[in-house]
């Protein structure tokens, strides 16, 4: 689960990958509104209807997704996705990503980050995790942006299962306003330390937090 407790925040590095994986699949999270999210959960793959030419923003962590969506309760964001992808597509989207900010130690000039971005068909973006009050926490959360044709392979190649977790989310947050904290963090999905990043996009307290992401949920 994602902890919460204080010797293992103290412990976390302040820029890290944690999500739930297995040899060959990651989850990520998005939300959308029903008209989108119901049939995708229903069909196991996104509908026709959801645009493939469109920049969409992947979200590893449970909480900082809750975090974005308001336990499902934003509007156009009603339905909250697990998407289970292929390590490779996402590993993939990493090695090719840029930081969505200009970071003068990591890229030296505007202008060097402006041809990155102009090359690099991924972003990506650290945002301060949150916890199950959904309060900024010490270390930072991975957004990845796909853009160009990566949404494509992103909807059409990469996804091995959509879930519907919006039943999870509501019970989870239910627990929280009751004052058990201890039950709802029991039913957080398992999170940990994923093995790749590189190290270009994780460069410590030399990458501060991006602007707000627009786009899909």
């Amino acid at each position: 689960m994602t902890g919460t407790t204080g010797t293992a925040l103290r412990e976390r590095p302040s820029f890290e990958i944690r999500a739930s994986y297995t040899d060959s699949t990651i989850t990520v999270y998005q939300a959308y509104d029903p008209a989108i999210g119901e049939p995708a959960a229903r069909e196991g793959r996104f509908p026709a209807a959801w645009k493939r030419d469109r920049m969409t923003w992947v979200k590893p962590s449970f909480l900082w997704m809750m975090y974005r969506c308001g336990w499902g309760t934003k509007e156009g964001q009603e339905t909250v996705l697990a998407v289970e992808i292929t390590r490779d597509g996402f590993d993939g989207a990493l090695r090719g990503a840029c930081l969505s900010h200009y970071v003068p130690e990591v890229h030296g000039s505007h202008d060097a980050w402006r041809r990155e971005l102009r090359r690099s068909p991924a972003r990506v973006q650290w945002d301060p995790e949150r916890d199950l009050l959904l309060r900024p926490l010490p270390h930072r959360s991975l957004q990845l942006g796909l853009a160009g044709d990566l949404p494509r392979q992103y909807a059409d190649a990469w996804v091995r299962s959509i879930r519907d977790v919006t039943p999870l989310a509501r019970t989870i947050t239910g627990l929280v306003r009751a004052g058990d904290l201890a039950g709802a963090e029991a039913l957080l999905p398992h999170e940990r330390p994923y093995p790749a990043a590189p190290a270009s996009l994780i460069a410590g307290s030399r990458v501060p937090a991006g602007p707000a992401v627009p786009g899909n949920a």
